[in-house]
């Protein structure tokens, strides 16, 4: 008895203090100035070109209320909060309801947000869990209801929520999914958009019909109890066959809004840009996006990755003289899967990893020429630790190969080998010097690529031997501005000299055997398909583990990055591996169509010689095929180049 009057007592000085709090509030709301809510909240995004390719929850299609089919209206009140037009703000009796369901459950099962608090928050703040946030919110909602009658909050609320895909207000959402105006909306049209803002990537009919269908009718059933329309009305809107249309009027590229997710990401970063220029006043903002890369970029997976198929894609296309990037996709379609696995996940890299530990031993005397045995080998550490790699399948020379050649074959032998002769941190230190700040195990096997690492940072290091030894600061915005036009930020191109020019340009160089016919001997080049298909020069590297396969490659002008796999890293079938690769070719290519070749003219430093391209070795008037290789002056090779195995005495032959 006694602790039920305590909780009693509780409840009631909890209330007391509510009320204080929002008569101390509502009295703050009158003397601030009325909130602008035309502009609040919007953004407007421009592409390279200085085109609009989106303006998120903005007043474009602003519809008024009276152009919005009844039953959204009726629906979105029933289920979102009926006392809508009788609470000042916050629904009191709905919110002790909840609080004592939630207690009860000991879960979070109901919310007691009014339809102004949720504008509230749509418009001005953003969703982090805090007190401050939660007080804000309560501000905001109070001033809305001081400052507009019910008809202009529910007409903004309907007008800027999230109906997903990148779809903000009633207008754009009746046309993706409807294709018609949001007067024109029947019931059953009505009932099924006004579930998706609950959970967006969740309950799109495009995505999830199933759950989408449960929500609808959670929508009638709400309706019917508030006595909106007849159970005879719902179950005929339930029962009405719906044909999803699911375009946009402008700009329908179905990856655009991972690119448009990244550009907010990077917004967040931005501390010079006051969060009340975002909250009030609204902002343009300056991308590097390249509509026509991007749209060749998502027909290139459109035409590889199969529709049934459970396979993801990550693509990364950027400048390298400044780190623009300028086309993003973090999955196949934006409709099925809004997770952006370009800005939001790290892979096990594989093979790309050893153009990093080959540079790490051109600056530490190696040449392309270099040769270490390339055949099954037991490297033993201890007594009881030995580490046996392989090659892709099991093939070896069982002789000497140039690092030219480990390169072209992804040799795991040879990389080892360099890795223990160079001692790891050798390697550790170019990765961290080209930016990427993940920690790296010293063991043996780094350069083979078990490391998990994402997709920019993986640009954002080759980008730096694509532009000749220089670090870039990959970035999405170029410029910021308020509505006025008054420039708020500017992106910083300022790059930094971390690797020698001339030894990337011999790195680059072998990087391109990767494709190269000549290099056919024992075995093929990893990426010998393309050699009929390219009509540009690049370097390429690909790295491949179970659940992961990659791509990088570059020229002079442009880097891209192409990862598939699995979320659930299930094992890549052989015969996927192409994807990836067609995917690579297809989109660099096409933005390098009509140009010529972007390559790197030769340093005064270095030297072009001809090779027997397997060995290494100089060439001579009776070699059969001959590669012309790069060097620095004074290192080009003899025709009797040593071996490098007999200095590392920790290898034993199994």
């Amino acid at each position: 008895m006694k602790f039920r009057k305590f909780i009693v007592r509780s409840f009631f000085l909890l209330l007391i203090f509510s009320f204080l709090l929002v008569g101390s509030a509502t009295i703050y709301a009158k003397v601030m100035p009325k909130p602008q809510i035309n502009v609040a909240n919007r953004i407007v995004f421009y592409d390279n070109n200085n085109e609009v390719f989106s303006m998120g929850a903005s007043n474009s299609n602003w519809v008024k209320l009276n152009d919005i089919s009844s039953y959204v209206v009726d629906a979105t009140i029933s289920v979102e909060d009926k006392n809508f037009y009788k609470h000042y703000g916050f629904d009191f009796l709905r919110i002790l309801k909840a609080g004592y369901i939630n207690i009860k459950s000991h879960k979070t099962k109901q919310g007691a947000s009014t339809i102004t608090q949720q504008y509230a928050k749509n418009l001005f703040l953003d969703f982090d869990k805090t007190w401050k946030r939660k007080w804000n919110e309560a501000l905001y909602t109070i001033r809305l209801e001081e400052n507009y009658d019910k008809d202009e909050i529910l007409e903004g609320y309907l007008n800027t929520i999230n109906y997903g895909h990148g779809v903000y207000g009633i207008e754009n959402a009746s046309h993706f999914y409807f294709n018609k105006s949001a007067s024109e909306l029947s019931l059953s049209e009505s009932s099924m958009l006004v579930g998706i803002p609950k959970a967006p990537s969740n309950y799109s009919p495009i995505v999830n019909p199933e759950l989408a269908k449960e929500r609808q009718k959670t929508i009638l059933e709400a309706m019917v109890k508030n006595n909106k329309i007849t159970e005879e009305e719902m179950n005929s809107a339930l029962d009405e066959k719906l044909e999803y249309y699911g375009k946009k009027e402008t700009n329908d590229l179905k990856t655009v809004m991972y690119y448009q997710d990244a550009v907010l990401n990077e917004l967040k970063t931005i501390k010079s840009i006051p969060s009340s220029y975002i909250e009030t006043k609204g902002i343009k903002i300056y991308t590097n996006l390249d509509i026509k890369a991007q749209t060749n970029l998502e027909k290139a997976i459109d035409e590889e990755l199969p529709e049934d198929s459970d396979i993801q894609v990550a693509s990364v296309m950027m400048n390298p003289k400044n780190g623009r990037i300028i086309a993003l996709v973090g999955g196949k379609d934006y409709n099925y899967s809004q997770f952006n696995r370009a800005i939001s996940a790290k892979r096990q890299v594989g093979s790309t990893m050893k153009p990093y530990l080959y540079y790490a031993a051109l600056e530490n005397g190696f040449t392309s020429s270099s040769a270490f045995t390339s055949e099954a080998t037991t490297f033993t550490f201890s007594e009881s630790e030995d580490y046996s790699p392989k090659n892709y399948n099991d093939k070896y020379a069982n002789k000497p190969i140039s690092m030219a050649t480990a390169i072209s074959y992804s040799d795991n032998i040879y990389a080892v080998k360099t890795n223990l002769f160079l001692g790891s941190e050798a390697m550790i230190n170019v990765v961290k010097r080209v930016g990427i700040n993940e920690k790296m195990p010293n063991v043996p096997s780094l350069p083979l690529g078990t490391k998990e690492i994402g997709i920019i940072d993986m640009t954002k290091g080759y980008s730096c031997f694509a532009n000749l030894g220089e670090k870039v600061n990959p970035h999405f915005i170029q410029k910021v501005e308020d509505n006025n036009g008054n420039v708020l930020y500017e992106a910083n191109e300022d790059n930094e000299v971390v690797l020698n020019s001339s030894l990337t340009f011999i790195l680059n160089n072998m990087l391109t055997s990767t494709y190269d016919p000549l290099y056919i001997d024992y075995n093929y080049p990893t990426a010998i398909s393309l050699s009929s298909k390219l009509k540009h020069k690049y370097a390429l590297k690909s790295g491949t583990t179970e659940g992961d396969n990659w791509h990088i490659g570059f020229n002079r002008d442009i880097i891209t990055s192409v990862w598939i796999g699995y979320d659930n890293n299930q094992t890549l079938k052989t015969t996927e591996y192409k994807y990836g690769q067609n995917i690579w070719y297809k989109a660099i290519e096409a933005y390098e169509e009509g140009k010529e070749d972007a390559w790197y003219d030769i340093p005064k430093n270095v030297n072009g010689v001809f090779v027997d391209p397997i060995s290494g070795k100089a060439a001579s008037d009776e070699t059969k095929n001959k590669k012309l290789m790069y060097f620095i002056k004074g290192t080009e090779p003899a025709d009797t180049e040593e071996v490098f195995d007999e200095k590392i005495d920790t290898i034993k032959k199994s």
